[in-house]
């Protein structure tokens, strides 16, 4: 049972990778986007603002499977939510390992 759990698990995943928001934080997490993590925090906003529209439809009387996307908002808003103060400390270590060891010109023959 646990086998079949988790060969689900890895599909899914395999799936999910190239999901927009998957790709755009992977895009944040490299060097270069770095910088981009706290103005990214700002995507959470319309997430769960789109969370709180489904419950509202909800609780008017509408389909409960909208509590899926309910949750599924809410995942991707704490996503966001979380790569800024993940991606401040990422990007304080890229520059105090930058200090400590500067860039030198590597000559190949």
């Amino acid at each position: 049972m646990f086998r079949l759990f988790l060969a689900l698990s890895a599909r899914v995943y395999g799936l999910l990778r190239y999901a927009p928001t998957n790709l755009l934080l992977d895009a944040i997490r490299t060097r270069r986007g770095l910088r981009w993590g706290v103005p990214a925090m700002l995507l959470a906003l319309p997430y769960l603002y789109a969370a709180a529209i489904c419950t509202a439809i909800i609780n008017d009387g509408g389909p409960g499977w909208l509590y899926l996307f309910v949750l599924l908002f809410i995942w991707t808003a704490l996503k966001f939510i979380w790569i800024g103060p993940a991606s401040l400390v990422q990007l304080a270590r890229a520059r105090s390992a930058e200090r400590k060891r500067p860039c030198q010109a590597q000559y190949t023959v």
